[in-house]
């Protein structure tokens, strides 16, 4: 009987080809990034001044970014949807505040025992509004699609995005005189917000402990934007980890099918997630248009792109790494925006988007789970 020969010198010497990608992607990003990293960090040291204003202004983008971001986690966990109409929705609360700050007549001159109850009035019916919108597109344009292709509800988010930028867009043509002018003469030019946050420096007092040259600020409107957008996230974590209902977001997440013989209504219960998603973007529209000054029917585009880089960068589906994917996204803006260049940002932003995803592709706080039928 022959005896067959089988070369074994290279029997159990496979080639870790994934190592070797994962080494190379780290020494080209090191070697691309050296100079810069090596520039910004003498810059930190020379001026902590700046550092700090900068991570200031990290801190209020974050802040945002988070509350827009977990619009696309909480639906992703639940529907596997990537809602590409989300950063709209947020537009379309900024658009809806400021028709409202112009109905109420709000200026800068109202006293504030006024105008900070009226803003809240308008935060809540804001919040209200676009939850019902967004609890609305899941019912209209993405539920009869979700036994089918996944390639189907995307294209229709797609398509959702656009109609509401051109909603926004038809928005600015209002002209009615109860609106005070607030809409401008140019329907595609920005829209005015008016200074109706304190702008005064909250650190000003700490000039007599550092000098006149302690020229940091930290104003009453930065307050206000992280304070309510950690109220706001605060509120949803407690949600959804504490309540009944949040409860049954999550088991839904984990499995419908499951879910539904368990007695919990899924309909409802994706419904939740949309208007609570929907809920948080409105807000996040009124805060950066009191915050920034302006709106513009595109602006939901840049920031729809961010919050759901936020959202994939955290853990896409995981509550907290959307918060925390957030602020990493707006810290490193701030500081890309004023240590390396503003036309850099996005490359920046998106190359350490790919080197962590390189080393943890379910991101920071993310875990492996089984896809869903």
């Amino acid at each position: 009987m022959a005896t067959q020969t089988v070369d074994t010198s290279t029997t159990g010497r496979n080639i870790p080809w994934g190592l070797i990608g994962r080494i190379s992607l780290v020494v080209f990003f090191v070697l691309f990034l050296a100079v810069p990293l090596w520039n910004t960090i003498l810059e930190m040291i020379a001026n902590p001044q700046l550092l700090l204003r900068q991570l200031i202004i990290g801190l209020t983008n974050g802040a945002y970014i988070s509350l827009i971001a977990l619009g696309y986690t909480l639906v992703y966990g639940i529907v596997e949807l990537i809602n590409f109409a989300h950063g709209d929705v947020y537009m379309i609360g900024a658009f809806m505040s400021l028709t409202l700050i112009g109905l109420f007549g709000l200026q800068a001159a109202t006293p504030p025992e006024v105008r900070y109850p009226l803003m809240l009035l308008i935060l809540v019916i804001t919040m209200a509004f676009t939850a019902t919108l967004n609890v609305g597109i899941e019912r209209f344009a993405y539920r009869r699609l979700r036994t089918v292709s996944r390639l189907a509800p995307l294209i229709s988010a797609i398509g959702v995005s656009f109609i509401l930028q051109n909603v926004g867009l038809l928005w600015g043509y209002l002209r009615f005189p109860a609106l005070n002018g607030v809409m401008g003469s140019n329907a595609v030019a920005p829209k005015s917000f008016p200074n109706l946050l304190p702008t005064q420096n909250l650190l000003e007092p700490l000039q007599a402990v550092f000098g006149e040259g302690f020229r940091v600020r930290f104003t009453g409107k930065d307050l206000i934007m992280i304070g309510t957008a950690v109220v706001l996230l605060g509120a949803l974590y407690f949600f959804v980890q504490r309540t009944k209902l949040g409860k049954a977001m999550r088991a839904t997440a984990q499995d419908r099918d499951a879910a539904a013989l368990m007695g919990i209504n899924v309909n409802r219960t994706i419904s939740l997630a949309f208007l609570l998603g929907g809920a948080l973007a409105g807000a996040a529209g009124m805060l950066v248009g009191l915050y920034n000054g302006t709106a513009v029917f595109n602006m939901g585009f840049k920031a729809g792109l961010f919050s759901f880089t936020a959202a994939v960068l955290g853990g896409i589906g995981n509550i907290t790494g959307a918060m925390l994917g957030g602020l990493l996204i707006g810290l490193i803006a701030a500081l890309s925006d004023q240590y390396i260049n503003a036309k850099w940002t996005n490359a920046v932003i998106f190359g350490i988007l790919v080197l962590i995803l390189v080393f943890r592709p379910t991101g920071l706080l993310g875990e492996n789970v089984q896809q869903k039928a």
